[in-house]
């Protein structure tokens, strides 16, 4: 007898992860047409929705304000 994993329902779907699969595309369709080797990082941002400043724990952060 093997162990093979039960089906999942059909009707079942992942939310997220068609979501990264429709996004994983665009980027492919984008990198495919684009002229230049690369893809800028602000087009990926376009693409991928991303508004505002990059996030990070990076040197490049404003020290808070200390009394």
């Amino acid at each position: 007898m093997s162990d093979v994993p039960a089906h999942r329902h059909p009707t079942v779907q992942d939310q997220v992860a068609l979501a990264e699969i429709d996004l994983t595309g665009e980027l492919m369709i984008a990198a495919a047409a684009a002229s230049e080797d690369r893809l800028s990082t602000d087009r990926i941002d376009e693409l991928l929705h991303v508004a505002g400043p990059p996030r990070g724990g990076g040197a490049d952060r404003e020290a808070p304000d200390t009394p």
